[in-house]
């Protein structure tokens, strides 16, 4: 006599395994940010990188981050701005300008990753006050290891 293994434990089961497998495709792709921000990631693969936008519940961008294996920019010494500390690394802010728009402060940094590769945040902001709080959400950013994660 067959024993019958019902099937609605089984579908959960299969159903819970393809969520696992679903995870593990998007899981480590954006830095973690605290829930206390309020900023989801937008990400879009880019080739051998990662490009991962911090967006605000208004759907307006807080900052960038373009991981890649090497750095899109090279920062001058007379762009230097800010000095801060984003996972636990200690990180250069540097004043760059956006064509059309010299009102706006944007800011830009590059991070090295523990697996080689470099992490190229960017950010603009309307004024100062805007650009403190930017920079503050940037700062929140952890990059566990060599991995990134959704979030």
């Amino acid at each position: 006599m067959r024993t019958q293994v019902p099937l609605i434990p089984l579908v959960a089961l299969g159903l819970l395994a393809l969520g696992g497998v679903a995870h593990a495709q998007t899981a480590y792709v954006c830095p973690a940010l605290p829930a206390s921000t309020g900023l989801t990631w937008e990400h879009k693969p880019a080739g051998n990188a990662e490009f991962c936008r911090a967006m605000r519940a208004d759907g307006s961008e807080a900052f960038a981050v373009f991981v890649t294996d090497r750095a899109p920019f090279t920062p001058g010494r007379s762009n230097r701005a800010e000095r801060a500390v984003i996972d636990g690394k200690e990180v250069t802010w540097f004043r760059s300008e956006i064509a059309g728009k010299p009102d706006v402060e944007a800011r830009e940094a590059l991070i090295e990753l523990p697996d080689g590769r470099v992490a190229h945040v960017s950010l603009q902001a309307r004024d100062r006050e805007a650009l403190a709080a930017a920079l503050e959400q940037a700062g929140s950013m952890q990059f566990n290891g060599s991995r990134l994660s959704s979030n």
